[in-house]
Order: structure tokens, then sequence, then C-alpha cells
């Protein structure tokens, strides 16, 4: 599936705010979010512990309003696991109280879907108001 075919999704508030450049080369994990995610019920815990603009964000659940959950864009994940509870060797951190994020090999995840994500967004920060649905 090409990136222009592909649905795109509006990023909305709650947005992680951060740098923009800490993307150089394609991370050895993604953060990704899993069913027990709660979206915090509106003020989500792991957005504010992503060093990343714009790469977690919040997506509203339209049967149930105001509930939604937290996406992230691959595309711009570092895999650095400051977002996520569980540490190596079963520590606990300070990331999501719900367990709903997990940390994932990136091989895993590009196979799973049958695409390759970029080594450095593929999209100019002016547009990371957004990300192809494939990024999620």
């Amino acid at each position: 599936m090409g990136l222009e075919l592909s649905v795109v999704i509006g990023k909305l508030e709650p947005m992680s705010h951060g740098r923009t450049d800490l993307r150089k080369k394609k991370p050895k994990q993604l953060a990704v979010i899993n069913d027990n995610c709660t979206g915090c019920a509106g003020s989500p815990v792991c957005v504010a512990y992503c060093p990343v603009e714009a790469c977690m964000f919040w997506v509203p659940d339209p049967d149930h309003e105001p509930f939604g959950r937290i996406e992230v864009d691959k595309a711009t994940c570092i895999g650095c696991a400051k977002c996520t509870s569980k540490g190596p060797d079963g520590t606990f951190l300070d990331g999501c109280p719900w367990d709903a994020i997990d940390m994932v090999a990136v091989e895993e995840w590009e196979g799973g879907r049958g695409i390759e994500l970029p080594s450095v967004p593929d999209r100019p920060v002016s547009e990371w108001n957004s990300v192809p649905s494939v990024y999620v």
C-alpha cells in the first residue's frame, strides 16, 4: 500500500511536544498502543513523557464521546520507551499506568503490515499535524 493511497489521520490535542530532530535512523523498537488504552479520560499520562514533537496523539472515539485513545506515529517514534511503564527485567517505570503500550521490534511491526518505515521522518515538520494511517 502506497502512502498516497492511505487514509490520513488528523492529530488532535493532547499531543506530545518536544524535539523534531531526534529520529536520525530507524529505531530497533516502536511504541505500539494496545487495547488497554483508555486515553486516561482525556489526560493521557504517556504523552507527557514523549520527547518527540507530535509523536503521540489523541484519536477520539466517535461512538463514545468524549472518550478516545492515544496513537503513535511510527514514522517519528524513536523507540525510547519513556511512555511505557514496563522496564527491563520487570522494573516499573513512570509511563502508562494501564499497561497499554508495548515495545515491539520494528521488523515485527513492519512485517505484520507489509510496509517499511522510513529511517527518518518522510514528511516535513510542518506536516506532522496528520499521519498516514499506515504509520499508526
